[in-house]
């Protein structure tokens, strides 16, 4: 897969939705439930962040909830590459990039949604292909005035956001041009999962679903 491919593929999971819920999910008995809830409140692509030890069975789980698209996130190494690739991710997306990281992704035909904080990171993944890319962490980078400023010289790229991005914040990130969609973790907290509200989890998802863009 060529980045140009991986791009226009990234660029397809991240208009199905104005929100990738950012997800660190500890027990994969509650994986289909989770994807379930949030597929029907409106956000059908889900990252699965590989913090965990179950991470890649959470995969497996959600990969078959219908509707939804499933991705790994925090992919650091080819190992993660294969192994998420194997338990049914459709596509990835990491911090930041290596060439060890991309070559891997693209050999593997995983789409990749690469990281990038400066505006060299963003030129450098650009100048291999990458035309869609995730900005993190980006309110410690300065948040939507950093990234309005990093798209004046480099429209062609467009961004996830991540990292930091709430109800409170969300408007002003994909009220930019360059902000295709933005990931989140809010739409699934931890204490909601932990009592299994799903009802919670489809209204929150509800929310931001139908968030402008």
């Amino acid at each position: 897969m060529t980045p140009q491919v991986a791009s226009a593929e990234a660029a397809k999971v991240c208009a199905l939705a104005p929100v990738v819920p950012v997800l660190v999910v500890d027990d994969a008995s509650t994986a289909r439930d989770l994807a379930q809830a949030l597929v029907d409140g409106g956000l059908p692509a889900l990252e699965v962040t590989l913090r965990t030890e179950a991470a890649l069975d959470v995969i497996r789980e959600m990969a078959q909830v219908e509707g939804g698209v499933v991705g790994a996130g925090t992919l650091l190494t080819p190992a993660d590459v294969e192994a998420a690739k194997e338990a049914g991710a459709t596509f990835g997306v990491s911090p930041g990039a290596t060439d060890l990281l991309l070559d891997a992704c693209e050999a593997n035909d995983l789409p990749l949604l690469p990281g990038a904080a400066t505006s060299s990171e963003a030129m450098r993944l650009l100048e291999r292909g990458y035309t869609v890319q995730k900005f993190f962490p980006a309110e410690a980078n300065g948040g939507a005035p950093a990234l309005k400023a990093i798209g004046s010289p480099l429209p062609q790229i467009k961004f996830c956001p991540t990292g930091g991005i709430s109800m409170k914040n969300v408007a002003d990130y994909l009220g930019l041009s360059n902000t295709l969609c933005v990931g989140g973790s809010w739409v699934a907290p931890k204490g909601l999962v932990d009592a299994q509200d799903w009802a919670g989890i489809t209204a929150l998802a509800k929310e931001a679903a139908a968030l402008p863009r």
